[in-house]
């Protein structure tokens, strides 16, 4: 089903592959590593596995480097196998083998810096990084700095409850701080001018910030990805959506693509017919139809496994409908639950809790609800559930529920 929690991202065009390993391989920081690798060829390293000091001082000599960008530099050279650490100091590594692999590789290297002995020289930049690469990513066109200054004490304000004594401080010096972040953030590869005072992520800052939002479990879709999954029927969708194969964005653009009647029909035959899970994900993608989709909804008052559904949607958007019961709201909480049961993974504590407080008084009415997934569901609570009570009183029910 789709997951509320999920923070959802437009769809991005990508670049091809080809054109995305090139403009990696021409990234200052990269160039920088590899000179740095080549450099170093075999050679003893201090006891943590760095140059000595006097090999470090003689590298940024020789190579022309910033002496504060060199760990950095040493780091992505290690990581990224253009160096091999061994008992006897460094020598040459492998190499390169995949280059977007690696250019993932070093963006992380990049962004745990800000974790450790800080990337930007900025404490608070470095705090609040990911959201502006996040935030650039959602604007594409380019973002002007002071609105970005702005929108980073905003969020120090609220996020970190800063004090009028340290705003004071941060209003005087973050456009500083930020202008020479952004210079590193150009160095690495990440960031491009977007003209007069803006800036914006560079194709290959798209490409590895999408990677991270995909790592992090949020909807961050390519355009090819979303026009493809809006071609599926709806059976395909729903099915594609439920393995987690397709975004709360695909979702949109398939009902961008058809009649709100239509595509509420659609949905509806496969939730009338299919299990809990299909009818839930069916049934937060209706949610999104308007007053459109009313005829298809009020003919899925017919529906022994979705009439209830339909009430509900009739009801908020006030149109008529029959009024819901007690014995509904115990029937739509076990199809609720049930979906956990098709969705292929163990269901957790924290998952049982959807229904939140309303569910210690539903339990004892859910083993009489007509619904085929009744007894499964509450032995599902009886096993898993973290609050004992609730625990005990589904098991209490499914007992009731066995003997008849």
């Amino acid at each position: 089903m789709l997951d509320s929690d999920v923070l959802t991202f437009p769809p991005v065009e990508l670049a091809l592959d080809d054109e995305l390993a090139a403009q990696v391989r021409a990234v200052p920081l990269v160039r920088d590593a590899a000179r740095l690798a080549a450099w170093t060829g075999t050679r003893p390293v201090a006891d943590d596995h760095v140059l000595r000091p006097d090999d470090a001082a003689r590298a940024v000599h020789d190579l022309g480097l910033k002496a504060d960008r060199l760990r950095l530099l040493w780091i992505v050279a290690v990581n990224g196998r253009l160096v091999e650490i061994t008992p006897e100091g460094a020598r040459p590594g492998p190499g390169v083998r995949d280059t977007m692999e690696f250019w993932d590789g070093v963006v992380m290297d990049v962004l745990d810096r800000t974790d450790e002995q800080g990337l930007t020289g900025s404490a608070v930049v470095d705090e609040h990084l990911t959201e502006i690469l996040a935030t650039m990513y959602s604007v594409r066109e380019g973002m002007a700095l002071p609105l970005l200054t702005t929108g980073i004490l905003q969020a120090h304000e609220v996020g970190c409850e800063a004090g009028l004594q340290e705003l004071r401080r941060l209003r005087l010096a973050l456009p500083d701080e930020l202008a020479a972040a952004m210079e590193l953030l150009a160095y690495c590869g990440l960031i491009e001018s977007a003209g007069a005072d803006s800036v914006r992520l560079t194709p290959i800052g798209v490409w590895a910030v999408r990677r991270d939002l995909l790592r992090e479990g949020h909807d961050a879709p390519s355009l090819s990805e979303i026009e493809g999954l809006a071609l599926l029927t709806a059976g395909e969708l729903i099915d594609a959506l439920i393995a987690g194969k397709a975004s709360a964005s695909a979702a949109s653009l398939w009902l961008e693509r058809r009649a709100p009647e239509e595509a509420a029909r659609d949905l509806i035959k496969i939730a009338a017919t299919g299990n809990a899970a299909q009818r839930g994900t069916a049934g937060t993608i209706l949610e999104e139809l308007g007053p459109e989709a009313a005829p298809a909804v009020r003919e899925a008052l017919d529906e022994p496994l979705m009439w209830r559904y339909a009430a509900a949607w009739l009801g908020v958007r006030d149109f008529d409908a029959p009024a819901l019961g007690e014995a509904d709201g115990a029937w739509v909480a076990v199809d609720t639950l049930a979906a956990l049961l098709y969705l292929g993974a163990p269901a957790k504590g924290g998952d049982l809790d959807v229904l939140g407080d309303d569910l210690l008084s539903l339990v004892p009415v859910m083993g009489a609800a007509d619904h085929p997934d009744a007894l499964a569901v509450l032995e599902l609570l009886g096993k898993n559930h973290p609050d004992v009570v609730v625990a005990k009183a589904a098991r209490k029910a499914a007992m009731k529920t066995r003997s008849r």
